[in-house]
This record gives C-alpha cells, sequence and structure tokens, in this order.
C-alpha cells in the first residue's frame, strides 16, 4: 500500500510538521501492525484512515499513533490525511472523519488550505506544579488545564523570547501532565503576521518537541482570543521547523486552518 510523509501547517518542504499518511483498502488492522508502521515513520504522528460505507455519519475512519502510543487528538495528521484524499482525487469537498474525538470536518479552500473543525478545549485554572518552572526553564506567569481530549498544561510566559528561548527538562517535563506543555506568549509585534506564540513538548508521548501541533491550538485559540478580544487569530509555533496556525473560535468548536505539502509518496511492503 502507499505511504506518503506530508508536512502540515506550512506551504514549502522541510518545515510545518511531518506526517505519515496510509491509506487503507479495509478496517483497520492489529493495532500491534499500526504501532509498529508509526515506530517505522518515527514522526510525532503517522495517520491512518480507510473509507466508510455511504449515508452513514462520516466519510472515514481516522486514528493516529505517535512512535509509542495511540492518541485520542492530533490536528497536523488530520490537516496532512485530508491534503492527501483531495491531492490524490480519493475524496472530494468536505471531509468528515470519524475519530475517537468524535466527528472531525476538514473543508478545502481554494487558495490550497484546509479548514479543521474542532472540539475547543475547556480550559480551567490549575496549580503551577512544584517544579514545572525548572523543569521548563522559565517561570508560569499562569497555568491551565486543558482538559482530557488535549491532555496538556497551557503555561502562559512573560514574553515571546522566552518561549523562544527554553531549554526544557524534557524528562522532568513528564511529571506534570497527561501528555505535555504548551508555552505561550503574546507576540512580541502586535501589528505582525501572528498573533501568538507557542511551543509544545509531548515527552510522555515519545515527542520531546512537537514542530507545530494542531490539537493545542485548540486551547491557544480560547485562551488569545479572550485577551486578545477577537475570535480569529493566527498562532505562530515557533520550533526549529516553524509552522502558522490560522484559529477561529466558534464556541465549543475551534477552526484550524493551514496548509500542507507531501514530500515522500512511497510503497509499504511490510
Amino acid at each position: 500500500m502507499r505511504i506518503r510523509i506530508v508536512d502540515a501547517f506550512t506551504d514549502r518542504p522541510f518545515a510545518g510538521n511531518p506526517a505519515g499518511v496510509v491509506l487503507l483498502d479495509d478496517a483497520f488492522p492489529d493495532d500491534a501492525w499500526l504501532q509498529n508502521v508509526a515506530k517505522e515513520v518515527n514522526h510525532a504522528e503517522t495517520a491512518f484512515a480507510h473509507r466508510l460505507p455511504e449515508g452513514g455519519g462520516a466519510d472515514w475512519a481516522l486514528r493516529w499513533f505517535t512512535p509509542v502510543t495511540e492518541v485520542a487528538l492530533c490536528g497536523h495528521a488530520t490537516l496532512a490525511t485530508a491534503h492527501v484524499l483531495h491531492a490524490t482525487g480519493a475524496h472530494e469537498g468536505p471531509v468528515r472523519f470519524t475519530t475517537r474525538s468524535g466527528v472531525l470536518v476538514a473543508t478545502p479552500a481554494g487558495d490550497g488550505s484546509i479548514t479543521l473543525d474542532f472540539p475547543t478545549a475547556p480550559l480551567s485554572p490549575a496549580a503551577t506544579p512544584a517544579g514545572l518552572a525548572g523543569a521548563l526553564g522559565a517561570e508560569p506567569l499562569g497555568v491551565l488545564d486543558t482538559g482530557p481530549n488535549v491532555g496538556d498544561l497551557l503555561v502562559e510566559l512573560a514574553d515571546e523570547k522566552t518561549v523562544r528561548g527554553l531549554r526544557p527538562d524534557h524528562r522532568a517535563l513528564g511529571a506534570h501532565s497527561a501528555r505535555g506543555i504548551i508555552a505561550t506568549a503574546r507576540a512580541e509585534d502586535p501589528a505582525g503576521p501572528y498573533d501568538y506564540v507557542s511551543r509544545c513538548f509531548f515527552p510522555n508521548v515519545g515527542i520531546d518537541e512537537d514542530p507545530v501541533t494542531g490539537s493545542a491550538h485548540t486551547a491557544l485559540a480560547p485562551f488569545w482570543s479572550e485577551r486578545l478580544g477577537r475570535p480569529d487569530l493566527t498562532g505562530l509555533q515557533a520550533s526549529p521547523r516553524s509552522g502558522l496556525v490560522r484559529t477561529g473560535l466558534r464556541g465549543e468548536r475551534t477552526l484550524l486552518t493551514g496548509s500542507a505539502v507531501t514530500v515522500i509518496d512511497g510503497e509499504l511492503l511490510a
């Protein structure tokens, strides 16, 4: 079967977040095989999808695996899968994915971008865990829990420079949340091309730093929309690969918009 590597939340190769994408002919094989393929690909996530019968509540079934575990929600690999479906002609127009986080819709636009319709993360105040500042390498201004689907702590830091300069102790960070830490700050230039910055560290699922994290933006969108007074914003994830995510807060749903580029198209033999 075909396997592709797609760079998501970018319009150029070798940037954004790479994801493996495997379109299956039939139902999902056993979990051990899915996990082994994701381990072999060794990117933050590999997505597996198969077509569903017509007339149901969704068009494709979708699952996501890191190199070490299955996850409940993944933005960049969903974007990558929708990109492959549209680029290959396997699906036209909006595509409905049934997932562990409910039905997620990906809608293509004429400019080549794709908008994902995801559940908004329910933010709640959290106490700053003892040792978090030392593990992260910066003093938090505040901490919020992002709920069970995302499973992170959202940590506001003083400024963009602090976020960009983080050199965390990944092993120590793993003690503070189910998945990891989203570090964020307001953009240094309020008139610039992005409104806020973030970096995401997920040592508990085998990803020390994720290049661009769609699911994290379901928490970043309500956080920054409340502070900046606008529902539609742009976030820059300031990892070494970097990527932009346009976010639109729509109450209990968050729209995530970005582009994607297929970099590798090959054959899976095992």
